[in-house]
């Protein structure tokens, strides 16, 4: 007799929140397209819009979770790993008042406030977790952990924008702070002890993001194309190139909700792209910029395919075992 469980709203993944930020994250790419007129004017309203119903979409579904399965709910809040994909519930609200600030203002605002105080909440839990825990396993280690502390410097790409210079400053120490920290501990788990997990492997493009938003965020918040955004561009573009050398072993991996790690990474790295070639006049830094534009687009287009796909077959809901 087959003791496998059937797909119930129970198993949904709290990680499903990642592809709002991917889908928002392509959004932003596809804005900084039109502006060298790769798009037509408007475009990025298409990814906004998807990434606005998923977050409707999957947040209700996890509060009808949360209402007839609350041990579930309280299971993902204390596992070491799954509690830091509560913090992309945080960042799409931050992404979508980056989105929204110069067409919306009177709604990016809040959106933007209560997601940084809310992203900000949810990093004191996650650093008191670790300090406080007495005993971590290495294995729970993964690139993921960059989602609620690093996480933090994305909050000036509106902050700025909105006047509040000071905390954005802050929220930018405290991601910039940890990013090396998370970093050293990250790449000494991948380099001394096990590969990642299957389901935990497409979280390595993770990696890719800090030098990004770092870079973005620290232009907004100096507007100087100096020595440290350079740093902080080459480690991003050292990044891509390594994840390059890997790509065939991320295309056998089969499809897994964490696979939407793949795409808010590619995403900022595309926005980057766009703006360093604008800052140094480079057409080599714009046909990158195009090139990861169109990976963007075309791996978050078979994520949205392949998440559909499992949601209609019950694979989505299916206990991970």
């Amino acid at each position: 007799m087959s003791t496998t469980e059937p797909p119930s709203l129970k198993h949904l993944p709290i990680g499903l929140f990642a592809s709002v930020m991917g889908l928002a994250g392509l959004a932003l790419a596809w804005r900084r397209a039109e502006s060298v007129a790769w798009l037509p004017s408007g475009s990025w309203w298409l990814p906004g819009a998807l990434a606005a119903v998923a977050f409707v979409l999957i947040g209700g579904a996890a509060i009808l979770r949360a209402s007839r399965f609350p041990d579930a709910a309280i299971g993902d809040w204390r596992h070491p790993v799954k509690l830091n994909f509560f913090a992309a519930i945080s960042i799409a609200l931050i992404l979508f008042g980056t989105l929204l600030a110069r067409p919306l203002p009177a709604l990016a605002l809040p959106l933007w406030a209560i997601g940084a105080v809310a992203h900000l909440a949810l990093t004191l839990v996650a650093l008191r977790r670790w300090i406080l825990a007495p005993s971590l396993p290495l294995a729970a280690l993964n690139p993921a952990w960059f989602i609620p502390v690093v996480g933090n410097i994305l909050v000036p790409l509106a902050g700025v924008e909105f006047g509040y210079l000071e905390p954005s400053w802050f929220f930018f120490s405290v991601g910039i702070f940890f990013w090396p920290i998370l970093l050293a501990l990250i790449l000494y788990r991948l380099f001394f002890h096990e590969p990642l997990p299957q389901r935990l492997a497409p979280t390595i493009f993770i990696l890719l993001a800090p030098p990004a938003v770092g870079f973005l965020a620290y232009l907004r918040l100096t507007d100087s194309f100096d020595a440290f955004a350079r740093v902080l561009f080459y480690v991003m573009l050292l990044t891509l190139l390594l994840l390059a050398t890997k790509l065939p072993h991320f295309a056998r991996l089969p499809f897994f909700p964490s696979s939407w790690a793949y795409s808010f990474p590619l995403a900022a790295a595309t926005v980057a792209s766009f703006e360093f070639a604008q800052r140094l006049g480079s057409p080599l830094a714009l046909a990158l910029a195009g090139a990861l534009a169109a990976a963007a687009t075309l791996v978050i287009a078979a994520l949205v395919v392949l998440t559909l796909r499992a949601a209609f077959s019950g694979a989505l809901l299916a206990a991970e075992g």
